[in-house]
């Protein structure tokens, strides 16, 4: 009887020999043109896995190997778990295809037990069924209703039906469960006491997921497919006009301070990139995150320096500062960061008092970045108000935008829209929007002038160029072709 062997492939993915289907398609990470090809039943080797027997193999293998490190008293590496993974898995399907022929029933044949073994594998080190959705390079983000309601956003913007992850709600709770506890990175708790769950994995994907609180587990894993990225590839993509990409790229490297804003998936992490991208590759930069999404510190042939830091929430009681044991957070780690010799400070997504982070970056001259959900341009200085604010009754309204007006150049917003063809339902996202915020002639207050506004298709096109902006010209701003845009000549 013949069980196989684990090997490694070209992408350094534990696989088992001879799978069903070769992995996932390895279409480049960077911007491209994308063929909207059907999307194939995400890998034939999960096909006709008996998933109760995967999950019970799980069980003891996790048993087994967490009784060999406590055995080895933690000195057994990632490698090394995974090694000894393999070996306990191969084993274990071994002695369950003995138990069944002494059962009386059929043993499985060589490719079905590969199959089973690769579906354990990932069950016990990676993502189990969602393993082969995450693989897939043409699948963006990856959105769970339900076991069975599935639904895929692949680059290109357009939605497909997904295949169900579990076999059951409660099977899908138990695997998250499993997944949160047992994660390197930043493992965190999922329970009714802590229904939800944001969750960094470990191969730079992010995980958010609610149970307990909804009416049943929901789950969005997204992925960052567009992580080498200019603005001439936005451009390509229709995202934005060129003179509008001028502007963006002018005014990061004059180090004016900007605000990417936008509803979820509409693309404003990619930007942020995008715009990044704009920076010298010898400026040392810091990132401030509560969860690593940028990941400038893995493109080192376009970023040199990076200092990345990432909030931890903390577990276990409170002390009597109110803070939880090993809670470290954004404003922690900016203070840090002044002793780095950094040159940018770009701190991320922006939903909560993590703000004072923000303008605490910008008020250093820096020329920062930073993202936060918002309807449109004018609506996000209101958010970033109200965030502000949440820092505590001291933080008054008055103060709140006081700062802001000083310390915010730009925002640029982002809009995402779905439309239904005979295709399917596909997603366009495109800059809509890009202001500049000035303070007001009341200390309180603030000016907002509109540099480019949606034309009729939505896309940001000129509209009033504030003087103190013809400077950008400069550093490459295609003045000329903003007027044109304008209805003027030059």
């Amino acid at each position: 009887m013949t069980s196989g062997r684990f090997v490694d492939d070209p992408k350094s993915l534990p696989l088992f020999v001879q799978p069903a289907a070769d992995v996932a398609s390895a279409t480049p990470r960077h911007v491209g043109s994308v063929l909207r090809m059907p999307l194939a039943p995400p890998q034939a080797a999960a096909e006709g896995v008996d998933w109760q027997m995967v999950a019970s193999l799980r069980a003891k293998a996790s048993d087994q190997l967490s009784q060999a490190v406590a055995a080895d008293r933690g000195r057994l590496d990632k490698t090394g778990q995974q090694e000894l993974g393999r070996a306990i898995v191969l084993e274990l399907i071994d002695t369950a295809m003995v138990d069944r022929v002494n059962a009386g029933s059929a043993s499985m044949s060589a490719a079905e037990q590969s199959r089973l073994a690769h579906a354990v594998f990932d069950s016990l080190f990676r993502l189990g069924r969602l393993q082969p959705l995450v693989d897939d390079d043409r699948i963006e983000n990856i959105i769970i209703t339900g076991h069975d309601r599935v639904l895929l956003e692949l680059i290109d913007g357009s939605l497909l039906e997904g295949p169900a992850v579990a076999d059951s709600d409660e099977d899908l709770i138990d695997f998250l469960v499993f997944l949160a506890s047992r994660s390197e990175v930043n493992a965190r708790g999922f329970s009714e006491a802590q229904p939800r769950l944001h969750l960094r994995l470990d191969g730079g994907s992010r995980l958010a997921a609610a149970a307990w609180v909804t009416p049943r587990p929901s789950v969005v894993i997204r992925r960052h497919r567009l992580m080498e990225v200019r603005l001439d590839d936005l451009v390509e993509r229709q995202m934005l006009t060129p003179v509008a990409a001028s502007f963006l790229s002018a005014a990061v490297k004059a180090r004016r301070s900007i605000v990417v804003s936008g509803c979820q998936g509409a693309g404003k992490t990619t930007l942020v990139r995008a715009l990044c991208a704009e920076i010298d590759p010898l400026e040392a930069i810091g990132t401030f995150e509560t969860e690593y999404e940028l990941h400038l510190h893995e493109l080192p042939d376009r970023h040199r320096i990076v200092h990345p830091w990432e909030a931890r929430p903390g577990s276990g009681e409170r002390g009597v500062d109110g803070r939880q044991a090993g809670e470290f957070t954004l404003d922690e780690a900016l203070v840090d960061s002044f002793r780095f010799n950094l040159a940018r400070q770009i701190v991320g997504e922006v939903r909560g008092k993590e703000i004072w982070a923000m303008i605490k970056a910008m008020e250093s001259g820096t020329g920062s970045i930073s993202t936060t959900h918002a309807s449109d341009a004018v609506a996000a200085v209101r958010k970033l108000v109200t965030c502000a604010m949440e820092a505590g009754p001291h933080v008054t309204q008055a103060l709140a935008t006081s700062k802001l007006a000083a310390t915010v150049d730009l925002i640029v917003h982002l809009d995402l829209q779905t439309t239904t063809g005979s295709a399917g339902p596909t997603r366009q996202r495109k800059v809509a929007e890009i202001i500049a915020l000035d303070p007001g002639e009341k200390e309180t207050g603030y000016a907002t002038t509109h540099i480019f506004s949606p034309d009729a298709n939505g896309v940001a096109t000129a509209n009033v160029l504030p003087d103190a902006y013809r400077a950008l010209t400069t550093y490459g701003f295609d003045l000329s072709g903003y007027l044109l845009q304008q209805g003027r000549t030059s």
